[in-house]
């Protein structure tokens, strides 16, 4: 227990001399610098918080202001127009001289006058982003309304802005009219019910427009009135935080490693880089030096929000409802090996470890053959079963004693680690099965092995493969990807390895050593990890999982075609969902919010008329002219719908919010609880590379992720992620239920692949040639 001694700053005996004190200059040292860290951390904060407060202004233009107002006060005019004597006159301090009062009430003036700036430029920078037209152009034509707003949008976004700089400034979320969300909610589900269905579903929807609507639409305009945002709250809460179901498969999500290199095969090692890459990007984020995020090619600015809770962040259980709790630092990071926990330090004396110096602790675990505590090996289980039960465990058995102090350690973290005995890669021999099996491990594991309720884990495999699963309620993917590029590009491509696999660097061997984590659980507790453990196993063995990478064609094809990849790749997923299923169904697509102060997602709802009227004429054999009109028509209409959703004027969230208004009033509203209760069978989701000037894929082609994905949304739907690599690779994530007879993920990813090239040959054909689509439509024909 050398660690345990290690951490006592001194001891004493009492021998008949009187009292025999003994310090330890080492724990009083790293207590005296961890102080310092915890303070220079306290004025970067305070630092910050001043600069991102009086942006787009900067705190040195105040000394300018003052500047210009006494020198024009020594000119003898008054710029203030009698303000600075009325100022002068009301002082409270009468010793002073009449020249230094005069000095005071223009510095006081200098003040009011720089604070009153900075908040007419804010106000107008908060205007300008609320002009959403740009938008609905066409691509590669822009207006001169557009161009002066780009130039105006520039002049108040002042120089160098810091993460959270445009916080202020960001628009809040516009509540759409009821006519509009009501209109547009009828013409989504036009496609998917007939005549008699949609006949009653609109007089349904005309009653509640009519009568209960206005009325929990005057309560959500209150709420967006006082509130930042008016969906975020009660998204996070009633979408995530009270569902009572495993967040394992149902909510979590994962994210994988490079797909065709893996940079070392040492563990250890891999870890070791990983790991200091995480708290190279968190000590950015605590300086708010990381750029704001952007909409690609535009200097339109992302709300930043969802970043104060990436890292020392736990999803607390709870009976009704979980609550999020994030803590303001942590110095060490929780790892599991071998069904024990420890607790690994990252600062030594102040300083970070180096990576090899990580990888020297990493490895001392692995080394590490301590037996698991009773009952200890499958612990985590308890995060990965039915909330109540964890929410009941915890309070019986872990909130007192050894347990609660060894909880508290793992839920303080700055993120948690597991060190895998499995080997993860893409085979060549057996590719598709091999990628299959990494997702499958990534998005559950063994159940047991990872600690779903933290804001992410990072999982090392034991040929070095790595990957990720992050909890959902705090943010959204985008989030979590964003320091996934940058671990995978700071790992590869500046930390790097020595020729034998090892982290670069030197090692302090007086490093005291991970200390492992102490449990005591009864028998009671550990047939309630048995139960959650059962519960778990049977939820991750339903899971039917298919990865595959496309790389036929690319965007790079797509856009010569002239269509948005998106679109194509949604066009794509309706007629190979038509294919599979012989029907349409309810499509959700993932867009995003954060145009907007505090704003996360919204939903696309990619099955359209004009969709399915694309998809019937492919299928039924329409001239190739016909079906690329159609076919455009379709996709315009997808772009116009992100657009919307993007802008404040989707539907979902906003039915929702007026679902939630009405569980509050204790009103029934027949429209609402069928429109909420609705299955999406197929939810997508586009996962985006937000940094590629980090990866060089012109010389380093091979250093590709291969994205992330989730589980199936509806027992009998397919959840599915697609990400865009380079210009000529794609990547699909495509889940489903085995327990679901008319539901097949590897099926669904061949129709996927046919979807995609008899989209490309209609899009490739002139007039001329002749039907190549009929041979797609034969095989499937045949198939089924």
């Amino acid at each position: 227990m050398a660690e345990a001694h290690q951490a006592v700053a001194f001891q004493f005996t009492v021998t008949p001399e009187g009292i025999d004190l003994r310090l330890s200059h080492q724990a009083l040292s790293e207590i005296y610098l961890s102080g310092v860290r915890s303070w220079k951390k306290r004025i970067i904060r305070v630092k910050n918080s001043v600069i991102s407060g009086v942006y787009p202004a900067s705190p040195s233009s105040w000394l300018f202001v003052v500047i210009a107002i006494l020198a024009t006060m020594y000119t003898r005019s008054d710029p203030s127009m009698g303000l600075i004597a009325k100022i002068q006159e009301h002082l409270p301090v009468s010793q002073m001289s009449t020249q230094c009062q005069a000095v005071v009430s223009a510095v006081l003036f200098s003040t009011m006058l720089w604070l009153m700036l900075i908040f007419t430029m804010r106000l107008c920078l908060k205007q300008l982003l609320s002009y959403h037209r740009w938008m609905f152009e066409q691509h590669g034509k822009m207006s001169t309304t557009t161009k002066i707003w780009v130039a105006l949008v520039r002049i108040f976004s002042g120089r160098k802005p810091l993460l959270y700089s445009y916080q202020g400034s960001l628009p809040n979320l516009p509540v759409p009219t009821i006519k509009d969300t009501v209109k547009r909610y009828l013409e989504s589900v036009r496609p998917l019910m007939n005549d008699a269905e949609y006949e009653r579903m609109t007089k349904l929807a005309a009653e509640f427009e009519g009568s209960l609507g206005n009325r929990l639409q005057w309560y959500l305009k209150l709420k967006a009135l006082w509130a930042s945002n008016y969906v975020s709250d009660w998204w996070e809460e009633y979408v995530y935080l009270r569902g009572r179901s495993p967040i394992m498969v149902n909510s979590n999500y994962y994210g994988m490693d490079f797909l065709y290199v893996t940079p070392t095969p040492i563990q250890a090692a891999r870890a070791g880089n990983c790991i200091h890459a995480f708290f190279l990007y968190r000590r950015k984020l605590n300086k708010e030096e990381i750029k704001p995020s952007r909409i690609p090619g535009t200097v339109i600015p992302l709300c930043a929000a969802q970043c104060e809770r990436i890292f020392n962040t736990t999803r607390i259980p709870g009976e009704e409802t979980d609550t999020v709790q994030h803590w303001q630092d942590s110095d060490y990071i929780v790892v599991y090996h071998k069904g024990r926990y420890f607790r690994l330090r990252v600062y030594q004396a102040g300083r970070l470890l180096s990576p090899r110096e990580v990888e020297f602790q990493i490895q001392r675990i692995l080394d590490d053959s301590t037996p698991p505590f009773k009952g200890e090996a499958n612990l985590g289980a308890l995060t990965a079963g039915e909330r109540i039960l964890w929410s009941k465990a915890r309070a019986k058995y872990f909130s007192s004693g050894v347990n609660k102090r060894s909880l508290d350690c793992i839920e303080r973290a700055a993120f948690f680690v597991t060190l895998d005995e499995d080997e993860h890669c893409m085979n060549g021999e057996d590719s598709a099965a091999s990628l299959d099996r990494y997702a499958k491990s990534l998005l559950h594991g063994k159940c047991y092995d990872r600690w779903f309720d933290k804001s992410f884990s990072v999982i090392f495999f034991k040929n070095g493969k790595s990957g990720i699963n992050a909890e959902h309620s705090w943010a959204d993917a985008p989030v979590v990807a964003h320091v996934w590029e940058y671990m995978l590009a700071t790992d590869s491509f500046q930390l790097g390895y020595t020729e034998e696999g090892h982290c670069k660097g030197e090692v302090d061997s007086s490093l005291p050593h991970p200390q492992k984590l102490n449990w005591e659980i009864v028998p009671e507790c550990e047939e309630q990890i048995s139960e959650s453990l059962a519960v778990a196993q049977s939820l991750a063995d339903d899971v039917d999982f298919h990865v595959f990478s496309f790389r036929d064609f690319g965007k790079g094809k797509i856009k010569k075609c002239r269509v948005s990849p998106d679109a194509f790749i949604q066009m794509a997923l309706q007629l190979a969902y038509y294919r599979d299923r012989g029907t349409f169904c309810l499509t959700y697509e993932a867009s995003m919010t954060r145009l907007f102060r505090e704003g996360r997602t919204e939903t696309v709802r990619s099955c359209t008329n004009e969709s399915s009227a694309f998809v019937r004429a492919v299928e039924s054999g329409e001239p190739e002219e016909v079906c690329r009109r159609l076919f455009q028509s379709a996709s315009e209409k997808h772009q116009h719908l992100c657009r919307m959703a993007m802008t404040g004027g989707g539907i979902d969230r906003h039915l929702f919010c007026l679902y939630v208004v009405s569980k509050y009033l204790g009103l029934e509203s027949p429209f609402l609880k069928e429109v909420l209760s609705e299955p999406w069978r197929l939810s997508t989701s586009q996962t985006p590379v937000q940094q590629v000037e980090l990866f060089d894929l012109v010389n380093n082609p091979e250093y590709i992720s291969c994205g992330g994905g989730f589980g199936p949304v509806a027992d009998d739907g397919y959840g599915l992620s697609y990400m865009f690599l380079s210009e000529n690779i794609m990547n699909f994530h495509i889940s489903c239920k085995h327990s679901c007879t008319s539901t097949d993920a590897h099926r669904f990813g061949d129709q996927i692949r046919k979807a995609l090239h008899d989209l490309l040959k209609l899009l490739s054909l002139s007039p001329k040639e002749p039907n190549k689509m009929a041979e797609g439509r034969a095989e499937v024909k045949k198939e089924k």
